[in-house]
């Protein structure tokens, strides 16, 4: 099953088709597409008996975010192999996680604000949660996913960066729009393998990430579990799974996001999301922030 966000009404898709949830299931459920989240397994049931006889193509240019306020936004850092090798780091022992602010969802053709200094990109497969978990194990990690969707974890380095440890992931990953997901929402079920799903960037035409996610060093299980024995992953919550080698800080030279350049995120199954940037004409934070002369 495959659903969208359409003008800011829930669909259900098909072959291009799309089909009003709200009108067809004659109020039933919501045409609100986070509410679905906490009806997902009575959604699903009914979905699979809709009929899209009278459905309308999707429109593209009317596609949101598919989650479009999750309450818990997880991201994976270092969770491919070549990406802990690029970035000079070692191996993690367990997964190492930190959060995007819910205020930085944008939808997959959004144009996205520029802050200035250095944007990255990093290309992701990112699990929804369709129902509360708490201590699952690993074995039952997938039962708890409603399906998966694209993402780019957008990182402006400078502040993501900055000062002493702890630095300043969680801000310099949050900026608005930087947490960009789409177009749909699969379902596991949808995929011929949703262990092993390709991802790919390309940035003005040239091809920068390319990888499987059989490559992951922690796989989609392995983070449910993980994260649920610390605290409840709640239905609409979102995981960023981790990005793979090529990221454009790390070239030499290196290769960030300009305003001139638009970004191409791909996702077997899932489809491709374009976004381009727009400067913002106010002046980057860090150069703004003064630190007060007084102390108590």
């Amino acid at each position: 099953m495959r659903v969208a966000n359409q003008a800011g009404r829930l669909q259900v898709v098909a072959d291009g088709i799309a089909v009003d949830v709200e009108t067809a299931s004659g109020g039933r459920f919501s045409a609100e597409p986070q509410q679905i989240f906490d009806r997902w397994d009575e959604f699903t049931s009914w979905a699979a008996t809709v009929d899209f006889t009278d459905g309308t193509p999707l429109v593209e240019s009317e596609l949101g975010a598919p989650v479009p306020r999750p309450g818990q936004i997880f991201a994976v850092g270092v969770n491919y192999a070549d990406h802990v090798e690029e970035s000079g780091l070692t191996l993690p022992d367990a997964p190492f996680v930190f959060t995007k602010f819910p205020a930085s969802i944008a939808g997959p053709y959004d144009t996205i604000e520029h802050p200035g200094g250095s944007v990255d990109f990093e290309v992701e497969l990112v699990a929804v949660i369709g129902k509360e978990a708490r201590h699952v194990p690993v074995s039952e990690g997938w039962n708890y996913v409603a399906g998966l969707t694209l993402g780019q974890d957008l990182s402006e380095r400078d502040l993501q960066l900055s000062g002493p440890p702890p630095q300043q992931f969680g801000l310099g990953k949050s900026f608005a729009g930087f947490a960009p997901i789409g177009p749909v929402l699969v379902t596991p079920d949808e995929f011929e393998n949703a262990d092993d799903i390709e991802v790919s960037t390309v940035l003005s035409g040239e091809l920068m990430q390319k990888s499987r996610t059989r490559h992951l060093i922690f796989p989609i299980p392995v983070l449910v579990s993980y994260l649920s024995s610390i605290l409840p992953l709640r239905p609409g919550d979102l995981i960023f799974t981790g990005t793979p080698s090529g990221i454009g800080f790390t070239r030499d030279p290196k290769r960030l996001i300009g305003v001139d350049d638009e970004l191409v995120s791909r996702a077997d199954t899932i489809g491709e999301m374009r976004h381009r940037f727009a400067a913002t004409g106010r002046p980057h934070p860090l150069t703004t922030v003064s630190r007060s002369t007084s102390h108590v």
